[in-house]
């Protein structure tokens, strides 16, 4: 049905939040569970359908209109930078987005180059980080294990996201900036916002209000 709502949700540490979100509602589909193998879901009585998705794949089913809403981290949205509207911040899923380095020796560029070499899996928020300050850098793109490049000499420092440190710290690493703070987002598909206004903004009231009350 046209009024149906596609919610895209987050594999990964938000998923479990975020179906707790809607499970305090009563819209959370029977059978969706966070070890399911099954990727799409069906509440015909709210009109709300619900797929499990990569997280950061959530800002594309969405920007493109596969999915009229999502979850996803703000880390996610600051390295994308994806066409969605933002309405609502759900206080789950904190963490931060940081730069760090050994605790030992000051940053130097090695060998001839000019540039600081920095081991990453975000390259946009990286360079638009060192860009700001004035600093040139190689940016080394890494999808995991971050922690590793300073110690094996791929790189001097690391941009990632961190909730405690304790890996960081484990790897003889410190915390020397923080680039920005992330917390899950409700993102909204701008044409669903007009074609499914009402349905989309009763929804975000309710999420609203569920997020209100647990955060008090």
């Amino acid at each position: 049905m046209k009024d149906t709502v596609t919610i895209a949700l987050p594999k990964g540490r938000l998923l479990n939040p975020s179906m707790d979100l809607f499970r305090k509602n009563g819209l959370l589909p029977r059978g969706l569970q966070a070890n399911s193998r099954k990727l799409l879901f069906e509440n015909p009585k709210h009109r709300i359908r619900m797929m499990i998705v990569r997280a950061v794949d959530v800002p594309t089913y969405v920007e493109y209109g596969a999915a009229d809403m999502g979850i996803v981290g703000k880390d996610v949205l600051l390295e994308q930078e994806p066409d969605v509207y933002e309405p609502l911040d759900l206080r789950f899923g904190a963490c931060r987005i940081i730069v760090a380095g050994p605790k030992t020796a000051a940053v130097t560029p090695t060998g001839s180059a000019a540039k600081l070499k920095i081991a990453t899996k975000y390259p946009r928020i990286t360079e638009r980080y060192f860009n700001e300050k004035g600093l040139s850098v190689e940016i080394i793109r890494l999808s995991g294990a971050i922690e590793l490049a300073p110690l094996v000499g791929l790189a001097e420092q690391i941009v990632d996201l961190i909730t405690t440190g304790t890996t960081l710290r484990e790897n003889h690493l410190e915390e020397q900036a923080v680039i920005a703070q992330s917390t899950a987002r409700l993102i909204v598909n701008r044409a669903s916002l007009k074609t499914k206004a009402k349905t989309i903004m009763d929804l975000i009231r309710q999420l609203q209000e569920t997020v209100g009350e647990t955060t008090e």
